[in-house]
């Protein structure tokens, strides 16, 4: 295996640094002084879908938290941990969930195989195509069906998000954050909103918490 792919990074890395010294000599002071992001990103790992690069955001604009297929998962302490500290600690003002046409965890979970350890995470999704059966079932096609599922994904994930304690709680005290489902188009490079959640938009009355204000 040769060295040159790796070296690769770290050289860009020493451009990218230049670069930003030559704009601003406090570039980096300034970026360690602390962060204020407004927004948090929960997005697929795929390696197509690259938070910052394709929003245009810069280092310190977005809190990132990224698993396979986009997941809110109520069991998953690493997601917990980021929304807690996100919208507690760090106060941001949106939360967006973001899907993609393509993905191979939804790929993966509208198959048969069994992909062993990978297959209770695929459960979810699983959960999921089964809850819009019929629905997917109508469309024409494999491909329809796999966008469809990408699509419903995202909305039930909003919706697992309006489910926490750390949501409601945000929403009862500060009326924020909104929530929002987006999904990207590998073909074209463009994000689509698929829905939106305010602190209007309580969950079932079984899922909301009575919260007390401190």
């Amino acid at each position: 295996m040769g060295t040159r792919g790796y070296r690769r990074l770290l050289e860009a890395n020493e451009r990218w640094v230049a670069e930003r010294l030559a704009e601003r000599p406090d570039y980096f002071a300034r970026m360690a002084a602390g962060q204020d992001p407004e927004f948090v990103w929960i997005g697929c790992s795929d390696s197509r879908v690259p938070a910052e690069t394709l929003t245009g955001c810069a280092p310190g604009e977005l809190f990132v938290h990224r698993n396979v297929a986009n997941q809110v998962v109520h069991t998953d302490l690493n997601m917990l941990t980021v929304l807690y500290y996100a919208v507690q600690q760090l106060r941001v003002r949106h939360v967006i969930v973001c899907g993609h046409y393509g993905c191979g965890g939804v790929a993966a979970a509208m198959s048969r195989r069994d992909f062993g350890l990978i297959n209770r995470w695929l459960q979810n999704i699983k959960d999921c195509a089964e809850r819009h059966q019929d629905e997917l079932a109508a469309l024409p096609d494999e491909a329809a069906r796999s966008r469809r599922l990408v699509e419903v994904n995202v909305v039930e994930q909003v919706d697992h998000l309006a489910k926490t304690s750390v949501i409601q709680r945000a929403w009862k005290a500060e009326e924020r954050p909104w929530l929002h489902g987006w999904v990207y188009d590998l073909a074209t490079g463009r994000l689509q909103e698929l829905v939106r959640r305010t602190p209007e938009d309580l969950p079932h009355p079984v899922h909301r918490y009575d919260l007390d204000e401190g």
